[in-house]
């Protein structure tokens, strides 16, 4: 399954990138991640629990990033098992411009699952994932949009 998207962040494209890149943003933002360690500078283990119609499970996966161009661009590959439920893996490429004082995120995401989630028809997954990057960019909004506010003294 594929799916794009872009969206417009209200702060500085190294603010944007700085919090795509840090493990604590990224375990709050991620819909059900009860985990997020970095194992070096381009790889991170995650565990998230997810549920798709009446499939849930808990993933743990590796996460790695790569064609790294800082602060413009990258990969973030993804592979995780969920046991019965079964398998995630996919590719996501990420790009950000910066435009009159915002940030453009636009993304590609190339995804596969197998098991019991493959079951499930591609309609009920495609509007499930896009729940979650909702989700993901809501959350990823709100915690940015603290660290761009100025400190008072």
């Amino acid at each position: 399954m594929d799916m794009t998207g872009e969206e417009r962040i209200p702060a500085s494209r190294d603010i944007v990138w700085a919090a795509l890149n840090n493990p604590h943003v990224l375990r709050k933002c991620i819909p059900g991640c009860a985990s997020m360690e970095k194992k070096s500078p381009t790889e991170m283990m995650a565990t998230v629990k997810f549920k798709i119609g009446p499939v849930s499970a808990a993933f743990k996966g590796n996460v790695t990033l790569t064609n790294l161009n800082p602060p413009e661009s990258y990969t973030i590959t993804t592979e995780g098992a969920g046991g019965v439920a079964g398998f995630a893996k996919g590719s996501s490429d990420v790009q950000l411009r910066e435009e009159g004082g915002e940030t453009i995120l636009t993304y590609t995401v190339k995804a596969q699952i197998g098991g019991k989630l493959a079951m499930l028809g591609s309609r009920l997954i495609d509007s499930s994932l896009k729940k979650v990057a909702a989700q993901f960019f809501e959350k990823l909004n709100k915690v940015i949009a603290k660290k761009a506010e100025p400190s008072e003294a």
